[in-house]
This record gives structure tokens, C-alpha cells and sequence, in this order.
């Protein structure tokens, strides 16, 4: 199992961090490894090594068959289920790796970095077209992060076929689809939830 997360996906997103609305050309993703999985609604600890740990909440597909060089058209045949994520991110430590040119796994792909829902909806529940799914994300009961799969800059479809050309995808695999405006830091203390369509799927605590 693998963690595929996506990069730079909302443009409000895109000017909160780069003040630019440069839209990127191709999906853009890097990967976490099984180690930064945080299950169960299990409590989050900030790690010593950062002076700011942003939260970036993500709607997260589970892919349910093995494919490669999957064609767009065919891509829905590979995910059946969603959920939602917290893609954790050492915001101190990413402004320095972007700023030397270097490799984003110290301030991305770090242990319990990537909390997942302990359960993932079925599609059909939700309608059955996951460009037209909201969610949001509340901080200590203030809502910090609204999103809707429809402004993504690229759709799931689009996503899994493009990932699909470099890396085999597999079942169970993890494919974390970018996050909206509103990214933050969190704190020991805060509690964090998140909504899919009203369903709480997150609940948990920073420590």
C-alpha cells in the first residue's frame, strides 16, 4: 500500500501559498510511505523537529484494482469508496527544501503524517459523482477549510490516469486529491474533525 498525495489542486490554495495563479501543467504528486499513515481517529503528536505543523484536509480516494497507463475514460472503474485525510506538513521545513531545490519527504512523508478516516463512504452514497462532493474541516469547532471536489484544477479521473503512467496502481493504495484554501498550523490542545457531506469522518486531538 501506498500513499499518493497531489499538490497545488485548488488555485485558492495556489495564491494562498504563492501568491500567483499560475495553474500547474500536469498533476503534481509525490508519495508518503506506510509508516505516515495515522488510523483509528488516533490522536495526533507534533513532532519537535517543526516550529510550524500545518493541517491540509483532503478528500482521499481508495483504489479497489491494479492498474497502469489507465486511460481517463476507464479511470472510475478504480475506486468505489472515499474518505477524508489530514495531509500533515512541516510548513517551516518545506518553505526550506522549496527554497535549496530538494526532496519534500523531511517536511511531508514523515511517521503519522497522513491521518486517514476510519471509514471510507461508499460513492453511490454520496450520489455517485465525486466531482460534486463537499467537505469541510473545523478546528476546536471553527471551521477553517471548505471544499469542493468541483474546483479542483484536476479531477480524480484525470489524476488517476496521469499517476497511473509512472506508477502502478494498486489495491488499497491511497490517493490523496489536494486541499482547498484555508491551510494552518496546529497546536497541542486543538481538536480537529472533518465532515464529508455532513458525515463526521475525522474527530481527534493534537497533543
Amino acid at each position: 500500500m501506498k500513499i499518493i498525495c497531489i499538490g497545488r489542486n485548488y488555485l485558492e490554495h495556489i495564491r494562498e501559498l504563492d501568491n500567483t495563479d499560475r495553474l500547474p501543467g500536469a498533476p503534481q504528486f509525490f508519495m508518503k510511505p506506510d509508516t505516515a499513515l495515522l488510523r483509528n481517529n488516533d490522536p495526533f503528536y507534533v513532532p519537535s523537529f517543526s516550529r510550524q505543523l500545518d493541517y491540509e484536509t483532503e478528500l482521499v480516494v481508495r483504489i479497489c484494482r491494479v492498474g497502469r497507463s489507465v486511460e481517463e475514460r476507464f479511470a472510475r472503474r478504480f475506486y468505489t469508496e472515499v474518505g477524508l485525510g489530514i495531509d500533515f506538513t512541516a510548513r517551516d521545513l518545506q518553505r526550506e527544501v522549496i527554497a535549496n531545490g530538494l526532496p519534500w519527504e523531511i517536511c511531508k512523508a514523515f511517521d503519522r503524517s497522513a491521518a486517514v478516516s476510519p471509514t471510507f463512504v461508499p460513492l453511490a452514497e454520496l450520489g455517485g459523482d465525486i466531482q460534486k462532493l463537499h467537505f469541510e474541516m473545523s478546528l476546536n469547532g471553527q471551521v477553517r477549510q471548505r471544499g469542493d471536489t468541483a474546483m479542483m484544477i484536476f479531477g480524480v479521473d484525470r489524476i488517476i490516469s496521469y499517476v497511473s503512467q509512472f506508477v502502478t496502481l494498486k489495491m488499497g493504495d491511497l490517493l490523496f486529491t489536494g486541499t482547498p484554501v484555508g491551510v494552518g498550523p496546529v497546536h497541542p490542545g486543538d481538536h480537529l474533525t472533518a465532515t464529508l457531506e455532513g458525515r463526521t469522518l475525522l474527530d481527534f486531538d493534537i497533543r
